[in-house]
């Protein structure tokens, strides 16, 4: 199975904006992208249904021709943790459930997976976001606020990723704000101790993100079945 688990240190990282743009671009490329985002919360209510901003927008860089509901059939209104906002609306997911949402039809295409929160977020009753990407045995690419402060939760990121037997698929810095020091790099900081690839996505005016045709290079090259896991930390 061929696909990535997209995940990030934190919530509002930019997780969507980063696996929106992969979406985009593997599409421009003929490939067929699956995306899958089983379970949001903060959804907008319009009439009797909840959308799903973030799987909404996926579904639609990936051109994807199945439902919204394929790509997120679990939805909640309140900008809480999913686990939480299940609570309130007496439901009860497990990890198992969305593990078997996310194969439902990856055999036809990338599986693109966009978890909720960071990697040690939970996600459902009986585990994180960390033990699905576990489940599905897919690459993890984590991304990251390209500001100060972030050395230390993406070390901390990619020691968890490794520690739990996953490859890591790159580190995306993603500049959210512009309001980097001139002098700071975190890029080249992390690259003296991370043994995966660190992109960089600058700030752009316009929104559009500038993701490194490397980066999608990397997604789709096959990875050899005798090749080690990526050892994240040094």
């Amino acid at each position: 199975m061929q696909g990535v688990f997209i995940t990030g240190t934190g919530t509002e990282v930019g997780k969507t904006f980063v696996a929106v743009e992969i979406a985009r671009q593997l599409t421009q490329r003929k490939v067929t992208v699956i995306p899958k985002k089983p379970i949001e919360s903060g959804c907008i209510r319009q009439g009797d249904e909840l959308i799903p901003q973030d799987a909404l927008a996926l579904k639609n860089a990936a051109n994807y021709s199945g439902s919204l509901s394929d790509v997120c059939p679990y939805r909640f209104e309140p900008p809480i943790s999913p686990v939480r906002a299940a609570h309130l609306a007496n439901k009860v997911l497990t990890t198992e459930q969305l593990f078997s949402i996310c194969l439902q039809g990856s055999e036809d295409g990338f599986l693109l997976i966009e978890g909720a929160g960071g990697f040690y977020s939970p996600l459902a009753e009986n585990g994180l976001n960390a033990d699905l990407a576990v489940a599905l045995q897919l690459p993890v690419l984590l991304v990251a606020d390209d500001k100060l402060g972030s050395l230390s939760q993406v070390l901390l990121n990619a020691e968890a990723i490794q520690m739990r037997g996953l490859q890591i698929a790159g580190v995306v810095m993603n500049n959210l704000n512009n309001n980097n020091n001139e002098h700071m790099d975190n890029t080249a900081d992390l690259r003296e101790h991370l043994n995966c690839d660190i992109f960089c996505n600058p700030y752009a005016k316009n929104g559009q993100p500038q993701l490194p045709k490397s980066l999608i290079d990397a997604l789709v090259t096959p990875i050899s079945p005798t090749a080690p896991n990526i050892s994240a930390v040094r």
